[in-house]
């Protein structure tokens, strides 16, 4: 059941309804919340409901053993046992296969022959995203940094929760529990926000990255070697915009469909392509991954408190098990290995230069948005011989084949939409909130049937969801 659908639409109506008719029932409000969820995420796979549960139970108990326990080696041990749990299981759906695989073939150069025991794992949609929150809830109770939930229902809730369940934004139990032990409450800018963030994100996903996809992205990426320099560039570049535009606008409407419910989840992009270096790309793009990559890997390995030398380490190894994170593929661990080195190099070059003039801010946006664009390329392609055909055909003069004025256009607008004013949806909607509710709502609704009237039919699923 994908956001853009009509199934979705009246799916969150009666979750909408029927939700602040219990307002005042806090309790059977989550419970209705939890089951909307569950119900929500089986349709794709009801068999993996069971999954979803078996991991907030993990999560909630090991938990409530850490806060019970008065022994800092029991505390550790526990802690410890818990990420690996979640760590196994998470192992076990993405990165079985993929494992087999290479020690097939290692084994294979060394004239060892054996047949893999291959099975046919389906890989449970969202399963990296609820994992990581289920290890950052058990991780943050053992720091100090959030109390146990009170109930078992609370973290379920946290982990099931559908507006963020299979693509994000993570969301800390943190920012997530004390919004559910009190009785959520809709404000007028609240309910302005939330709708204008599900038709910006609509527009994003279904016009703009839809279109880039279909008519430029797909057909270039599968077949390069049929096109030339200019084709190649510009399905590049339309595959950073739809990427963004995919992503982020499932962060949009996640933000904006729980707002409706009367929560608050955290921003998850920041208009990453203005960025003038890496660090700061990753301080804009994904930020709920990126912090959580920060917090419970790059800070436990030590990050920059012992040199220049080991902060560099320590960043290459949370970039790769960034990259891996995305997929068991060896292309994500080589993207996560350039977006690794980048950030390596770009530390050594401010300490050598310490006090001294950089590059412009202007120049560096241009070099920082051409390698997060080469990174792209390693992302999508489906195999290194595909990204090297890539590579290779930037330099092959032929005619035009797919790229048209509107889909430059997209492209253009997809790129200049970093430098509008930041949190320019969040200003809209203070500006508007006070608008009756009939205005309000004719508002959305010309905005949605423009979407609908611009759109391509069908709906094809957030890029994320593979993750």
């Amino acid at each position: 059941m994908l956001f853009p659908t009509l199934a979705f639409g009246v799916f969150f109506l009666f979750v909408y309804f029927t939700a602040w008719s219990l307002d005042r029932e806090n309790g059977r409000r989550k419970i209705f919340l939890l089951l909307a969820s569950w119900f929500f995420y089986a349709q794709w796979d009801w068999r993996f409901v069971g999954l979803l549960i078996a991991s907030a139970v993990l999560n909630w108990g090991v938990a409530a053993l850490i806060a019970s326990s008065d022994s800092p080696g029991r505390r550790k041990w526990l802690v410890a046992l818990g990420v690996a749990l979640n760590l196994i299981i998470l192992g076990f759906f993405k990165y079985y296969g993929f494992f087999v695989e290479q020690a097939v073939e290692l084994l294979n150069q060394f004239g060892w022959e054996r047949d893999a025991p291959l099975l046919q794992i389906v890989l449970p949609i969202g399963i990296s995203f609820f994992t990581f929150q289920g290890i950052s809830y058990v991780v943050d109770v053992h720091r100090g940094k959030t109390p146990p939930a009170r109930s078992l229902v609370d973290v379920m809730l946290l982990m099931s929760f559908f507006p963020h369940l299979v693509a994000g934004p993570i969301v800390r139990a943190s920012d997530l529990l004390p919004q559910f032990d009190r009785v959520p409450r809709l404000t007028r800018e609240m309910a302005a926000l939330g709708l204008l963030l599900i038709a910006w994100g609509l527009f994003k996903k279904t016009v703009i990255a839809s279109e880039l996809a279909v008519r430029l992205v797909d057909p270039v990426f599968f077949d390069p070697s049929a096109y030339g320099a200019l084709d190649i560039a510009a399905a590049t570049y339309g595959y950073a915009v739809q990427i963004y535009c995919d992503f982020s606008a499932y962060s949009d409407m996640a933000i904006g469909l729980a707002a409706l419910l009367g929560y608050s989840f955290p921003r998850n992009f920041d208009q990453p392509y203005r960025a003038g270096s890496m660090q700061q790309f990753w301080r804009r793009w994904h930020i709920s991954l990126s912090s959580w990559l920060r917090d419970y890997l790059y800070v436990p390995l030590g990050g920059g408190r012992k040199g220049l030398v080991s902060s560099c380490i320590n960043i290459m190894i949370t970039m790769l098990l960034g990259g891996l994170w995305h997929g068991a593929a060896w292309t994500f661990i080589a993207w996560g290995a350039l977006h690794g080195a980048v950030q390596a190099v770009e530390r050594v070059w401010r300490h050598f230069r310490e006090g001294k003039a950089g590059l412009p801010h202007w120049l560096g946006v241009i070099v920082t948005f051409h390698i997060v664009c080469l990174g792209w390329i390693l992302f999508r392609a489906e195999s290194f011989d595909l990204a090297m055909q890539m590579l290779e055909g930037l330099t092959r003069m032929a005619p035009i084949m797919v790229l048209t004025p509107f889909l430059l256009a997209l492209i253009i607008g997809g790129i200049a939409m970093h430098w509008l004013p930041p949190r320019a949806v969040e200003g809209l909607a203070v500006r508007v909130k006070e608008a009756p509710a009939i205005t309000m709502g004719v508002l959305v609704g010309i905005m949605i049937l423009l979407v609908e009237a611009m759109r391509p039919e069908g709906v094809a699923p957030f890029i994320y969801f593979q993750f």
